[in-house]
């Protein structure tokens, strides 16, 4: 079982950087793949970026290819999203999510392979 707080959101202008967390309580962490997924209203839930169990492989969505950064600290249990050059267009709720993973490198970039999801903090980009 693992339970993901996510931390780190909120207002920024355009241009900006914002540093989300995501807390991870339970003893699968280092073990499961990473993934974080956002929804901005009236749009459905896309991905943004995973790391494997081990932080050697990442995969990026093309839209924050450059510009965000994906890392995660496993003895601390707690994966991270360094966004920069943010634009009005990033705005959603900012979702992590979990998927234990028996190999290092796996990883995954569709939602529905993810078990467990945190509540989603807010970032909102102003132009």
């Amino acid at each position: 079982q693992v339970q993901l707080v996510e931390s780190g959101g909120g207002l920024v202008e355009t241009g900006g950087s914002l540093r989300l967390s995501c807390a991870a309580t339970g003893r699968t962490f280092g073990t499961s793949a990473m993934g974080w997924f956002r929804q901005a209203p009236g749009k459905e839930r896309e991905f943004v970026t995973a790391i494997s169990r081990s932080g050697n492989n990442v995969a990026y969505a093309d839209a924050v290819k450059g510009r965000f950064t994906i890392s995660r600290d496993n003895a601390k249990n707690t994966v991270f999203l360094q966004m920069n050059s943010l634009k009005s267009e990033d705005t959603a709720v900012y979702s992590c999510a979990a998927r234990p993973a028996t190999l290092e490198s796996s990883l995954w970039i569709e939602d529905r392979h993810y078990t467990y999801w945190g509540q989603g903090t807010q970032v909102t980009v102003s132009s």
